[in-house]
């Protein structure tokens, strides 16, 4: 199995707390009375603040922090629905190529044009993956891609006079941001249940269906990662009633290169470029969520737009129709050549071993975890698979536990208790990028737990995790009560 080999058995103090009670770091003689009024106070109460340390110590501290931290780069990242791969080396070297880093979204257009080139060509890629032909790469974040693909539907609907469509039927196993981004336009969010293979039901959405409701939002593959087998027939019984049909695109790695949401009946679907496109994930951000949309929504799509006449490229900035700017520039620059840089190296004959690499990596995973951890939904999986703690609750060991109990493994957990359709959930995606040697690996680690949990040896999952940099803690008390600041009554 593998392991940490190292017990810590201090944690790291905290900046503040690595300072000298003797030594003062830095000095600012004279700058303060030749400052401006409304800065002086800062630097006078502000600098104090600062603590004092050499420069080698405040580096070394922070290094240190570095290199205990978790990344993709140090480990496998086995996030359901997250979509955690390596991000290659080549879209770095891309995006500081001379002439695309460093840039500024107020240059004129005929210093940029192969910029707006290249991300013309992105719109027109992500257009042809999942047959939606209009783009907009403005959106920020998946969750922004869906606030903007409401706002599209509602500008429709609106065109259309039909403003007394105000709900959204959103399944119960879809992404939390789903109502969110519903509400946020003044929707009314009603759920709809899934039904016992985690698929939804067609009953409870001909129940729900009306001359009232604006769209379904849908994720498919679903949160389960069950794949809707009557996606055509849903999007059918939806646009019969009215209504468009919203594609969440977050779980697209597992139908990139191989079907196309558009073809399935989807109007309008948000891609994460930083999940299924390989851009930086996590950490707050940049991220990107470019949205393709089908003929109808497609004048009300965000300007500026990027245009081409022969062989130039503009923005067009106004237009009548459009729902108007939905972020400070054409969108994350940078976040968004590194997906063109990871589409063109695959190209259009191999962009489908993304997929299917990712399909069966889950399925090998589920293959070997079937027998000693439930499953919910019988049958394949698509890109992620589902377990729940089910069998290890007969010996007292909850889902927390297994999850805690991997970091000692040396494995970042799954994600957990998601989705909300199923108790004690574990939703594990290995994506396309991992080696059936890491694979293997930790589905080790998961059948020794699971093993301890038949022995009843299960003291090491309650304390766990004992050889990480920190212990188990109140995640309680650290959700309401969240320490966010350093006080300033600590610093001397």
């Amino acid at each position: 199995m593998h392991a940490i080999t190292t017990a810590i058995k201090h944690e790291e103090p905290l900046l503040f707390e690595h300072q000298h009670a003797d030594e003062k770091s830095i000095s600012l003689p004279g700058v303060v009375a030749d400052t401006p009024q409304h800065l002086q106070a800062f630097l006078r109460n502000e600098v104090a603040m600062i603590p004092s340390l050499s420069e080698p110590e405040v580096v070394r501290h922070f290094v240190r922090l570095s290199q205990w931290n978790y990344g993709i780069e140090s480990g496998f990242y086995p996030l359901g629905s997250c979509t955690m791969k390596y991000n290659p080396r080549v879209n770095e070297t891309v995006v500081r190529l001379p002439g695309l880093a460093q840039l500024h979204p107020d240059q004129p257009e005929d210093s940029v044009q192969g910029v707006l080139g290249l991300l013309f060509e992105l719109q027109q890629s992500l257009g042809e993956i999942v047959g939606l032909p209009h783009v907009t790469l403005q959106p920020a974040a998946g969750a922004h891609g869906e606030l903007v693909g409401m706002m599209l539907i509602r500008a429709a609907l609106n065109a259309r006079g039909e403003q007394q469509r105000t709900k959204v039927l959103i399944p119960d196993s879809a992404h939390g941001t789903n109502p969110a981004s519903a509400a946020l336009c003044g929707m009314q969010c009603v759920e709809l249940k899934s039904r016992p293979d985690g698929r939804l039901d067609l009953i409870a959405l001909d129940a729900a269906l009306g001359n009232d409701v604006a769209a379904l939002m849908l994720t498919n593959p679903n949160t389960a990662g069950v794949f809707e087998e009557d996606i055509a027939e849903i999007c059918a019984r939806v646009h019969a009633a009215g209504a468009f049909v919203y594609g969440d695109g977050a779980n697209l790695n597992a139908l990139v290169g191989v079907a196309r949401p558009g073809d399935m009946g989807i109007d309008c679907l948000h891609i994460n470029v930083h999940k299924t496109f390989s851009t930086p994930h996590g950490g707050g951000g940049p991220g990107g969520g470019p949205v393709a949309v089908c003929d109808e929504l497609a004048r009300f799509l965000p300007t500026p737009r990027i245009e081409r006449d022969g062989n130039t490229f503009c923005l067009r900035h106004t237009d009548e129709e459009s729902i108007g700017a939905m972020l400070g520039s054409i969108g994350q620059t940078g976040v968004l050549l590194r997906a063109l840089a990871y589409i063109n190296a695959f190209g259009r004959d191999y962009l489908h071993h993304i997929a299917e690499d990712a399909v069966l990596n889950a399925n090998y995973i589920l293959h070997r975890l079937q027998h000693a951890y439930h499953v919910p939904f019988a049958g394949f999986c698509k890109h992620e698979c589902l377990l729940t703690d089910e069998k290890q609750a007969a010996h007292g060991v909850k889902t927390l536990d297994i999850a805690k109990r991997l970091i000692d493994c040396g494995f970042h957990p799954m994600t957990v208790y998601f989705p909300l359709i199923v108790h004690g959930a574990m939703l594990i995606e290995p994506t396309e990028t991992e080696s059936r040697a890491t694979l293997d690996a930790f589905c080790d680690a998961m059948l020794d737990i699971a093993s301890q949990c038949e022995a009843d040896n299960t003291d090491a999952l309650h304390d766990a995790p004992v050889l990480a940099f920190r212990q188990r803690l109140d995640e309680t008390v650290a959700a309401r009560k969240p320490v966010l600041t350093w006080p300033k009554k600590a610093a001397t």
